[in-house]
């Protein structure tokens, strides 16, 4: 990578070179030109004006008075009616620059310079152009250098930290690099980081829990069944059967709650809870994706409900809700609680374009989507919805409006 971007600094600085450079040699080389051309022409007024003026007084014309009126290394030849030319300095050879000019006396100059010494002032001038260019190139050269290592360095630690990640070692580096684009990797590779270590402590815990709930009624287990095969006792038979399977049961609650709450450990089965804190977490939790995008969330509605259901779950079906509205949706995300019966809904809705008309209510089913996506996220959601006796239901297609309906606690209802 690091050769890359020092070959695609390189490439713009030369086409940049080459752009303007090559048109600043044109420029300069048509300036040099114009310039001596009308240097040359200049002189051939000012000789014309100085032999009228001498032819006006009286004064001798010779090659003597004005040889010294004449630009070194230029020729000029003045010829007045009546009187043989004079020639001042040498005639170039080759190709020349010339300007010849009639004053009103009848008398003719012309002035030539040779185009080689603008030629060499032209050359002069390339030289300085190259010059400029090669230090151009040697410092685009140092600048992609540094670039390509402040960029490339910190990619090589985040690729060894995702690296490291991937091996077992979940702590995080809390290494940030003053690029914003490395440090939201950074910053999603440290939250990846935390969010494996709780899982792999959650699985320790469950392990640690199994081991220490299981053992004791695995223990009696064996035990009664020890005891219905050492006897032929059809009564004992039975009673010990009937223990054992109670015993069983037992066992089962006990799997079910470790299941429980290794999925979540803030919540077993289905309780009543505070919805507002549940709302309010969830609103905290994505105000900072939501102002990286420029865009805001926001809370509103009836406070104080009290819902009936697992709080992880719904924490989760409104986590979907909120997430879609980011990757899909436009403009402010606005979550409203309200009350319709004996049941607490929270409205979570968007400026974006909404669902399509083709969609409908199959949004809701799995591997339907509209936006390239996995279509799951939704299908899941209404099933951990209605796991806890609540629904999730689209009751808005634009802008979208997506409703979870949770039943209230007993004594809100009552009151």
């Amino acid at each position: 990578m690091r050769r890359r971007l020092i070959n695609s600094t390189l490439a713009v600085v030369l086409v940049v070179i080459a752009v303007f450079g090559l048109s600043l040699v044109v420029v300069e080389t048509r300036t040099i030109q114009a310039g001596a051309q009308e240097s040359v022409a200049s002189e051939a007024v000012r000789l014309v004006g100085i032999v009228e003026s001498r032819i006006g007084s009286g004064e001798k014309i010779t090659r003597g008075a004005l040889s010294e009126q004449i630009t070194v290394h230029r020729y000029a030849r003045i010829k007045v009616p009546g009187k043989a030319p004079i020639e001042i300095g040498t005639r170039p050879a080759g190709d020349v620059i010339q300007s010849q000019v009639t004053g009103d006396r009848g008398e003719q100059v012309t002035v030539q310079e040779s185009r080689a010494a603008v030629n060499e002032e032209i050359g002069r001038t390339l030289l300085v152009i190259l010059a400029v260019a090669l230090l151009a190139i040697v410092a685009a050269v140092i600048l992609a250098i540094r670039q390509a290592r402040r960029l490339t360095a910190p990619l090589t630690d985040l690729a060894e930290t995702a690296e490291r990640l991937g091996s077992g070692d979940p702590r995080p580096r809390h290494r940030r690099y003053g690029v914003q684009e490395l440090d939201r990797v950074a910053d999603v590779l440290d939250a990846s980081a935390e969010r494996i270590a709780r899982m792999l402590t959650a699985e320790r815990r469950l392990a640690a829990d199994a081991s220490h709930q299981l053992r004791t009624p695995l223990t009696a287990l064996s035990m009664r069944l020890e005891e219905i095969t050492l006897t032929d006792d059809p009564d004992t038979v039975k009673e010990e059967a009937t223990i054992a399977l109670a015993q069983v049961e037992r066992l089962t609650d006990v799997v079910q709650r470790l299941l429980t709450n290794s999925r979540d450990p803030r919540s077993g089965s289905a309780v009543a809870f505070d919805l507002d804190e549940v709302v309010k977490q969830q609103v905290e939790e994505w105000r900072p994706a939501y102002r990286s995008a420029a865009r805001s969330i926001v809370r509103s509605g009836k406070k104080g409900l009290r819902a009936v259901g697992t709080p992880g779950a719904v924490a989760q079906v409104l986590a979907t809700l909120i997430e879609n509205s980011l990757m899909h949706g436009d403009g402010t995300v606005a979550l409203r609680t309200r009350v319709t019966g004996n049941q607490a809904v929270v409205e979570v809705t968007d400026a974006g374009p909404g669902v399509s008309a083709d969609l409908g209510s199959r949004v809701f089913e799995r591997t339907v989507s509209g936006r390239n996506s996995t279509g799951l996220g939704l299908a899941v959601a209404r099933d951990l919805a209605e796991a806890d006796g609540g629904r999730l239901e689209l009751l808005q297609q634009r802008p979208p409006v997506f409703a979870l309906f949770l039943a209230r606690e007993a004594e809100q209802t009552e009151g």
